[in-house]
């Protein structure tokens, strides 16, 4: 426990409990107000500065790689990833478990690229033994997609052993590490992937506006030709950058600035252990606070990911979603609503300049929001325990 309190956001602005867009610190967006030429020398600096700092994250096994940043949201880089890594007669394992999966999969449609989809539901974790027998019984498959922290539930998905069954059976992997990189490593050196993507308003805790790659130099080579999208192509954003150090297209000027203060402010505080560490502890003090209101997890604690935590809503007829996400706004916290099908649900992120005394501050308002609306008892339905209990037949990756 830490008695060095994070400043609180001094605009005033409510704290973000999301997986990104994040509350960000005050330095942060104070590197916003200046104004960057985008063919100018110092933006190109700029631009060779954050993608240094970018591979200097993945640790052992980095010169392998090379760091392209992306336009856009993190789908249009995850899109980038797909259309251009995937060849136009490649084939897709997509492994989803919640929505991102989904996405990826909705993604090769739109791309007319082949794949097959093991769809876990709203959280089950897809395991390397079933990635192993698809890879076994389809041998036009290329490459295999996965989610590391998969945010509609919250679960951190076991990559290490999709990973190995995915380079066992001689295919490649691609990985959407949105939520997660920052904060959980993913180095190399020890979990083979050929790229991962990521976003500047999640775990570096910048703010929205572009997407990066981290991909293995020879699949960017290899990747000329593949997109059939003029601004998703990272082979032509590599090469462009590779030879005269700028963007192709007008680039995020001043959110490219706030990300190297973030970049900074990241490496300053201990790089990704350090912040991996600080929102496990929010995770654990969050999760603590609200159980002993009654309220339950939908995933145990062994797959709980230190980003954003799934709550059961409670079965209280006092209770609604709306009415409560109002009334934790007005406290000073926006939450997230629930993505699961089959029982109602809400979420609670970890992430962003937060820290314990945030969470227990978050415990407090809830606690007060449950009495504003009469809510005397935050238990979940049978139906949610019952869907809880499916999860605990899947061991937890060693």
């Amino acid at each position: 426990m830490s008695d060095n309190r994070l400043k609180a956001p001094q605009l005033g602005e409510p704290y973000l409990l999301t997986p990104g867009p994040l509350t960000t610190s005050f330095t942060v967006k104070e590197a916003m107000l200046r104004d960057w030429g985008s063919w100018d020398d110092d933006f190109r600096a700029m631009t060779r500065d954050l993608r240094a700092r970018l591979l200097a994250l993945l640790g052992e096994g980095k010169d392998a790689f090379d760091c392209v940043p992306l336009q856009g949201s993190g789908t249009f880089v995850v899109e980038a990833m797909l259309g251009s890594f995937i060849p136009k007669d490649g084939k897709a394992l997509v492994l989803a478990n919640g929505a991102y999966g989904k996405r990826a999969a909705q993604t090769l449609d739109y791309l007319g690229r082949d794949y097959t989809l093991l769809d876990k539901g709203d959280y089950l974790p897809p395991r390397g033994s079933e990635v192993t027998q698809i890879l076994s019984e389809d041998p036009a498959i290329t490459h295999v997609i996965a989610i590391h922290c998969e945010t509609s539930s919250g679960i951190l998905n076991p990559i290490k052993e999709i990973s190995e069954a995915t380079y066992a059976a001689g295919r490649k992997l691609l990985v959407d590490s949105m939520s997660a990189f920052g904060a959980i490593e993913l180095k190399p050196e020890d979990i083979r992937y050929e790229a991962v993507v990521s976003s500047a308003n999640k775990c570096i805790e910048g703010v929205p506006g572009f997407g990066f790659v981290l991909a293995r130099k020879d699949e960017l080579e290899a990747a000329k030709g593949n997109s059939n999208s003029l601004s998703l192509d990272l082979h032509a954003q590599w090469a462009h950058m590779n030879k005269t150090g700028q963007w192709r297209f007008t680039p995020p000027t001043h959110v490219v600035a706030a990300f190297i203060q973030a970049l900074k402010e990241h490496r300053a505080e201990g790089g990704v252990r350090a912040r991996g560490a600080r929102y496990a502890n929010n995770r654990d003090v969050l999760v603590a606070g609200m159980r002993e209101l009654g309220f339950e997890t939908l995933l145990d604690n062994q797959w709980l990911s230190p980003i954003i935590v799934t709550f059961f809503c409670p079965e209280h007829e006092n209770f609604d979603f709306t009415q409560f996400y109002d009334l934790m706004k007005k406290k000073g916290f926006i939450i997230y609503p629930g993505k699961l099908t089959v029982v109602d649900s809400f979420r609670v992120g970890c992430i962003g300049q937060m820290d314990e005394h945030v969470m227990r501050d978050v415990v407090v308002a809830a606690s007060e929001s449950l009495s504003e609306l009469g809510v005397t008892s935050a238990a979940p339905p049978a139906a949610a325990l019952k869907e809880r209990a499916a999860l605990a037949a899947w061991p937890v990756q060693p």
